[in-house]
């Protein structure tokens, strides 16, 4: 295999994706701020039945959301190694990042999309209680699908690898 990369220059890679980490944990953020600040004026109740209803599809899509998102990553962390490059060897690691980025974006923005359940269920209705779990399940989400070093580095590793073939 090439050299090993140095732990500071890969922290230094995945500065873009934790800065989309960031933009989405303060989107989170942000809809708790919006709904404490104009609850009453956002609000457009349902009838009671049918925001039931729609709380139960939102938490059984939010249920599923995790698995298939861990699946999803599953899937591109390995196409992101076994994907031919067509750059040649020094570009191992600008290749890697790029792919690794989109990775991350496509994490991110599945598990962000639990938290805009809780938006949407506090804007028809419901109370905090129902914001703050759905928030909070997708900041959990954030945290399970950060940016990491270590995949990110096998990513290096397998382009390289690959490159030098």
């Amino acid at each position: 295999m090439g050299k090993p990369v140095e732990r500071e220059q890969l922290n230094s890679d995945l500065i873009l994706p934790w800065v989309i980490v960031g933009m989405m944990l303060t989107m989170l953020a942000a809809y708790i701020v919006i709904c404490h600040t104009l609850g009453g004026q956002l609000q457009q109740p349902l009838p009671e039945a049918r925001r039931v209803l729609l709380r139960t599809v939102f938490y059984v899509i939010a249920i599923v959301t995790f698995p298939l998102t861990n699946l999803i990553r599953h899937i591109q962390l390995r196409l992101n190694q076994t994907m031919p490059s067509s750059h040649a060897a020094q570009d191992a690691v600008a290749t890697a990042k790029s792919r690794y980025l989109v990775t991350v974006i496509v994490s991110m923005a599945l598990v962000e999309v639990v938290g805009i359940f809780g938006l949407v269920m506090f804007v028809l209705g419901d109370g905090f209680n129902t914001l703050y779990i759905f928030t909070g399940l997708s900041a959990l989400g954030l945290f399970l699908y950060r940016p990491k070093v270590d995949e990110y580095s096998e990513i290096i590793e397998a382009i390289s690898a690959q490159n030098h073939e």
